[in-house]
C-alpha cells in the first residue's frame, strides 16, 4: 500500500472515534435522566400511596376472634342420669342438657306442696275461729243485757222492801260476772282476729312462708335438670354418666357464635390516631380475601397485655430492655356476615382500621344501655312455680272463698 493510501485510511479511523466520542456523553445523559424520572416517579406514587392509603388505615394481623364462653354448672348436687348433648352439637336456649336424679328433690318438694296445703286449711280454720269468737262475743253481750234488765227490775222491789237485799247481791255479781264474761270474749275475739287481720288467705303471713318453701323446693327439683341459658355450641364437656357433682361444679361450656368481636392487639405507637366507631375491615385466615367483614371500633382497653398477664413485666428491677407493648382494641362484627361465613372464637385475623377521621373519642364516656348477655330461662322457672303455687292455695280454699 502506498504512503498516500495509508494517511487517507489513518485519517477516517480518527474522524470515526471522534463521532463516537461525541454520540456517548449525550447517550449516557438521556439514561440518567431516565433512571432519575423512574426514582422520581417511584417517590412521588409512593408519596401519594402514603399520603391517600397508609396516612388513613393502620394495620395489625395480631388480632383474633373473641366471644361469650357459658359455663355450664350443676346448682344443686346430685348424681348425673343423662347427658343431652356433646361437644360441636348446637343447643337451643332452655334446653336440657344435663339431668341429675330428683329423688331426693320429688321428696321435698312433695313435702312443701303439702306443707302449703296445709297453711291454707290452717288459715281457714282460724278465720272460721275468729268467726266463732265473734259470736261468742254477741252472745256474751246478750247475758249482761239480760243480766242488767234483772238487776233494774228488782232494784225498785228492795226500796219497797219486797226483795231481799241477797237476792239483789247476787243480781249485781251476775252483772259483773256477765261483763267479765263479755271482756273476756272480746280478748278471745281480738287474739284470733290478729293472725288472720288485714290480709286474705293467700296473703297470711303463714301462707306466703309455706308457698316460699315450696317455691324453693321446686326450684331446686328443677335444677335438677340443667339447662342451657343461651343458644350456641357445645364444648369443653368434660361430665360423665354416674359422676356425683357438687354444686358449681363446670360440666361443659356453650359458646354463642352471635355478637363475636374481634380483639386487635395494636402497637402503642399506632393507637394515636385510632377512635372509638372507626370503620374496620376484617380478613380472617380462614376464609381469606374470600370474605371480608366489616366492623367498628367499639372500645380501647384499659391498659396493655402485660399488665393484666399472670406474671406481669417487673421494669423497676434488674437490667431493663424496652419492648414495645400492644393495646386491645375491640371491634363488633355484622352478625349478618357471621351467618353468612362463620367464625370461631380465636381464629387469626387481619384487621384493617381507617382512621381518616380521628375526631372520635378514645375512651367511651357512657355507661352501657342495655346488658352485655341475659337470659330469661330461669325467669320462666320461677313463674311456673308461682303459678303451681297458685293452683295448690286455690285447690284448699273453701268453694265460696275461691268464688269470692
Amino acid at each position: 500500500m502506498s504512503a498516500t493510501e495509508s494517511d487517507k485510511s489513518q485519517t477516517a479511523n480518527d474522524a470515526d472515534d471522534s463521532g463516537m466520542a461525541a454520540k456517548d456523553p449525550a447517550k449516557r445523559r438521556r439514561v440518567l435522566l431516565i433512571v432519575a424520572g423512574a426514582f422520581v416517579l417511584a417517590g412521588l406514587v409512593w408519596f401519594l400511596l402514603w399520603l391517600f392509603v397508609f396516612s388513613t388505615r393502620e394495620k395489625t394481623d395480631n388480632a383474633y376472634v373473641g366471644g361469650n364462653q357459658v359455663a355450664i354448672s350443676a346448682q344443686v348436687p346430685g348424681t348425673v342420669v343423662a347427658i343431652l348433648a356433646d361437644d360441636t352439637q348446637h343447643v337451643e336456649a332452655g334446653q336440657v342438657l344435663v339431668k341429675l336424679d330428683s329423688t331426693d328433690a320429688e321428696t321435698r318438694l312433695q313435702q312443701a306442696r303439702s306443707a302449703l296445703a296445709q297453711a291454707v286449711r290452717g288459715v281457714r280454720q282460724q278465720t272460721s275461729s275468729a268467726s266463732g269468737a265473734d259470736a261468742q262475743v254477741a252472745a256474751a253481750k246478750l247475758d249482761l243485757k239480760k243480766a242488767e234488765a234483772d238487776l233494774k227490775r228488782r232494784l225498785p222491789l228492795i226500796a219497797a222492801q219486797a226483795e231481799s237485799p241477797e237476792i239483789v247481791q247476787h243480781l249485781r255479781d251476775g252483772v259483773e260476772q256477765a261483763r267479765a264474761a263479755v271482756n273476756a270474749a272480746e280478748a278471745q275475739s281480738s287474739a284470733a282476729h290478729a293472725a288472720i287481720e288485714g290480709t286474705d288467705v293467700a296473703q297470711n303471713p303463714a301462707v306466703l312462708q309455706a308457698r316460699a318453701n315450696f317455691r324453693a323446693a321446686w326450684v331446686a327439683a328443677q335444677r335438677n335438670a340443667i339447662y342451657a341459658p343461651v343458644s350456641g355450641y357445645v364444648a369443653e364437656r368434660s361430665v360423665q354418666l354416674g359422676n356425683s357433682v357438687a354444686a358449681g361444679q363446670q360440666l361443659m361450656t356453650v359458646v354463642p357464635l352471635h355478637d363475636l368481636w374481634i380483639d386487635a392487639n395494636f402497637k402503642e405507637s399506632q393507637l394515636r390516631h385510632i377512635r372509638i366507631g372507626q370503620p374496620a375491615k376484617v380478613v380472617s385466615d380462614v376464609y381469606g380475601s374470600d370474605a371480608e367483614y366489616h366492623g367498628k371500633v367499639i372500645g380501647l382497653g384499659a391498659g396493655t397485655g402485660s399488665v393484666f398477664s399472670l406474671l406481669p413485666a417487673q421494669n423497676a428491677t434488674g437490667n431493663w430492655i424496652k419492648v414495645v407493648q400492644r393495646v386491645p382494641v375491640r371491634i363488633a362484627l355484622d352478625n349478618q356476615e357471621l351467618d353468612k361465613h362463620p367464625l370461631r372464637i380465636g381464629l387469626s385475623t387481619d384487621v384493617t382500621v381507617d382512621i381518616s377521621n380521628d375526631q372520635g373519642s378514645v375512651l367511651a364516656n357512657t355507661s352501657a344501655q342495655q346488658p352485655v348477655a341475659q337470659t330469661d330461662v330461669y325467669d320462666q322457672m320461677a313463674s311456673k312455680a308461682d303459678a303451681e303455687a297458685d293452683q295448690i292455695i286455690r285447690a284448699n280454699l273453701s268453694r265460696t272463698t275461691a268464688a269470692n
